[in-house]
C-alpha cells in the first residue's frame, strides 16, 4: 500500500498511509492531512488512489504544488516522487515491503554527522491536531494503528520512565542521549538510518535508510516499527548501543 512520509527542514515527521481513494491535503482541518501553515491553501492538492496508480492534483493552490522541483497540476506519482508544498515536503513510496528500499532523499542526510544523534521534535501521536512544529505550524495527520505495530513485543514500560541510549563500541562509545523528543534519528547518513520514535506506550525503532537493517539483540528487524525493552541491544552501521529506561 503506498504511503507519504512528510517532512520539513530534513527532519520527518509523520508516515501517511494512502489507505483511502481520495486523500485531501490542506491548511483547513478538514482536510485528510492538514498542515496549518500559512503558505499552504486552504484545500491545497488532493491525491487519488485508483487501483495501483496515484494522481496528485492542484487544487488552485496560491502558492502552487510542485514534484520533483516542478510545478504540476495534475501528475501521475512515481515511486519517490518527492511532492513540495512550501517547506514542507511528501516523499511518495509505493511498495514499502522491499527490505531494500532507501530514503536517503527523504531525510537531508547532510544535517546529520555519522553517529551524531539527533533528537528532532516532530508532531505528537494521534491527536486531531499537534502545535510545535519548527515554525510555528501544526500537522493533523493519519497514524498507523499502534497495535498493528506491536505483535510479540516486550511489555509496555511504565510512562514516567525517560529512555536513553548509551553507545557501546566506536569513536562515541560511552556516550549518552537522553530520548526525551517525539523522535530520535540515529546512524549513518548513506549507510544505515534508523530512527527512535517515543509514544506513549513504549519506545519504537524503525529502519528509514539503507539496504541492511538495524538488529536488536542480535535479530535483524523488517520494515515495521519495533518496540524496544529495556536493556535492549541495538546495532546500527557496525555501533552497538544499549536502550535502557531511566529509574
Amino acid at each position: 500500500m503506498p504511503k507519504l512520509i512528510l517532512s520539513m527542514d530534513g527532519l520527518v515527521l509523520k508516515e501517511i498511509v494512502l489507505d483511502k481513494e481520495r486523500t485531501s491535503i490542506g491548511r483547513k482541518q478538514n482536510n485528510d492531512i492538514q498542515i496549518d501553515n500559512l503558505a499552504i491553501s486552504g484545500h491545497h492538492a488532493v491525491i487519488t488512489c485508483i487501483l495501483d496508480d496515484a494522481f496528485l492534483e492542484d487544487q488552485n493552490s496560491t502558492n502552487g504544488t510542485y514534484v520533483n522541483g516542478q510545478p504540476i497540476k495534475k501528475h501521475v506519482l512515481q515511486n519517490n516522487d518527492v511532492v513540495e508544498l512550501g517547506k514542507y515536503r511528501l516523499k511518495f513510496l509505493t511498495d514499502t515491503s522491499q527490505p531494500g528500499l532507501s530514503a536517503s532523499e527523504m531525510v537531508d542526510t547532510a544535517a546529520l554527522k555519522p553517529f551524531d544523534m539527533t533528537s528532532a521534535a516532530s508532531a505528537a501521536e494521534s491527536v486531531p491536531v499537534t502545535p510545535g512544529t519548527r515554525d510555528g505550524s501544526a500537522i493533523r495527520t493519519q497514524v498507523l494503528p499502534a497495535d498493528a505495530l506491536e505483535h510479540g513485543a516486550p511489555a509496555e514500560p511504565p510512562l514516567d520512565r525517560l529512555g536513553v541510549i548509551q553507545v557501546l563500541s566506536g569513536a562515541n562509545a560511552g556516550r549518552e542521549l537522553e530520548l526525551s523528543k517525539s523522535l530520535t534519528t540515529l546512524g549513518k547518513p548513506g549507510r544505515q538510518v534508523a530512527v527512535i520514535t517515543r509514544r506513549p506506550h513504549g519506545y519504537f525503532i524503525t529502519h528509514v535508510e539503507g539496504a541492511s537493517f538495524p538488529t536488536v539483540n542480535g535479530r535483524t528487524l523488517d520494515a515495521q516499527a519495533h518496540r524496544l525493552g529495556d536493556h535492549d541491544i541495538i546495532e546500527i552501521a557496525g555501533v552497538k548501543m544499549e536502550f535502557f529506561l531511566k529509574t
